[in-house]
């Protein structure tokens, strides 16, 4: 959510910023904001003028009446009432038309970075860069799905009579290297000097919308019926609200925390092929990571977040490319945002596998996370990064260390948290 002041001051940039996102429809905001904006303001210097006018009647209203001067007071007292019923009207519009207010400013996009690339949609994000050489055997590779199945790792058609579509059971060792993945990614980031944490996987409706636009939240979560409660589509959303309301040291910044938590996600829209098997999938699990900073600070943990997901990922052998998301392509809370994709030998090229997001102060704006300054108290800057989500991990090791006879080699990285197994085997 942008600053009210901003929009006032510079209509021009917020509506420039809404045609590079493709918005147009959004445009007409603008200025019904700065409308409701002048009438609010007016409101408030009415009801500030009425009650100083009561102020002043109420402290007269004593002398009179020491001054025996009866019917001048009581005239008045008959103002001061009449004021206070005034000031409840003023105060019910301005309420009405805050709340008007509100719901606009939270549907105008963010400000982009001047460095994101101008598109329409995610065929137009742009390479950043590749780290390790991508290879292809010898060989056809097999459809994620038909791999897990041989080695004896997945069950979906008891899923689907459990659960419905878009769930699964992980079996065996395909399990268990779904288990080290998450904790190898969990041990990465505390020797990055992150601070581990398993957050609440349910939040309120305050906090969701705080954390993301209206049109993520119909898109991804799923809300528990009679209850304000949904449950969580990534922990970057329950770990941002636990500092909702704060007023941070700025000594003690940067936050900086990696979470655990399984995700719920609608998954909304028809899906092909590659978004079967364990793809895209309504429940998966994810090691996370969030940063809370100072607003100049930003850019540069945005650089060092993304990079931490490639270095994960190359650590373990897999090809990965950083695909920079164009302005049609970020959520509207975003400044700006990296996808870093993993090489697949089968399609032979990449799939998304993690997201980094610098919300600059947009998050915070909402659920009023400040950094207490010297010279008074202004709003902090929140990123976050997928540090892993096994799922699509799993997909990349299956595919980037298969063998011909169908066995699968594990990464060395993961082997001391499987037990001694160093392969899968069909």
């Amino acid at each position: 959510m942008l600053d009210i002041k901003f929009v006032r001051e510079h209509p021009d940039v917020v509506k420039e910023n809404i045609k590079k996102k493709f918005q147009d429809q959004k445009l007409p905001l603008v200025d019904e904001v700065i409308a409701l904006d002048e009438k609010i303001r007016a409101l408030k210097n009415e009801g500030g003028n009425l009650r100083a006018e009561r102020n002043a009647s109420s402290s007269k209203i004593g002398q009179l009446m020491r001054e025996k001067k009866v019917d001048e007071a009581n005239a008045l007292k008959r103002r001061v009432v009449e004021i206070n019923n005034l000031l409840v009207d003023i105060e019910k519009q301005e309420n009405e038309l805050s709340e008007q207010l509100k719901v606009r400013m939270m549907t105008i996009p963010n400000i982009i970075d001047p460095i994101v690339p101008i598109g329409k949609d995610d065929s137009e994000n742009v390479e950043r860069e590749r780290f390790l050489e991508p290879k292809v055997p010898p060989f056809p590779v097999p459809y994620h799905l038909d791999i897990l199945e041989k080695l004896h790792g997945i069950d979906l058609d008891s899923a689907r009579k459990v659960a419905g579509n878009g769930f699964y059971y992980l079996l065996g060792d395909v399990a268990r290297l779904h288990e080290a993945v998450i904790a190898y990614a969990r041990d990465f980031m505390i020797n990055k000097g992150f601070t581990y944490c398993i957050p609440p996987f349910m939040i309120r409706s305050n906090v969701v919308t705080g954390v993301m636009s209206f049109s993520e939240m119909d898109q991804m979560m799923y809300k528990i019926e009679g209850e304000d409660l949904y449950l969580i589509g990534t922990s970057e959303h329950s770990m941002i609200g636990r500092f909702i309301d704060t007023i941070n040291d700025k000594a003690k910044l940067p936050l900086t925390l990696t979470s655990y938590s399984p995700c719920f996600r609608k998954e909304k829209g028809a899906h092909g092929i590659e978004e079967r098997g364990i793809y895209r999938i309504h429940q998966f699990e994810k090691q996370e990571m969030i940063v809370v900073c100072e607003p100049e600070d930003s850019p540069v943990w945005f650089d060092k977040l993304w990079h931490y997901t490639v270095e994960l990922f190359t650590s373990m052998g897999i090809p990965v490319r950083a695909l920079e998301c164009c302005s049609g392509d970020l959520a509207d809370l975003k400044v700006r945002s990296i996808d870093v994709e993993a090489w697949s030998p089968r399609q032979q090229k990449y799939f998304e596998v993690g997201s980094c997001s610098n919300l600059g102060d947009a998050q915070a704006r909402r659920l009023g996370i400040r950094i207490k300054g010297e010279n008074g108290n202004y709003f902090a800057h929140t990123l976050n990064n997928t540090v892993v989500a096994p799922p699509r991990m799993l997909i990349a090791i299956l595919e980037n260390f298969l063998h011909e006879d169908g066995s699968v080699d594990i990464p060395e990285v993961l082997w001391p948290y499987m037990g001694g197994t160093k392969v899968l085997k069909p």
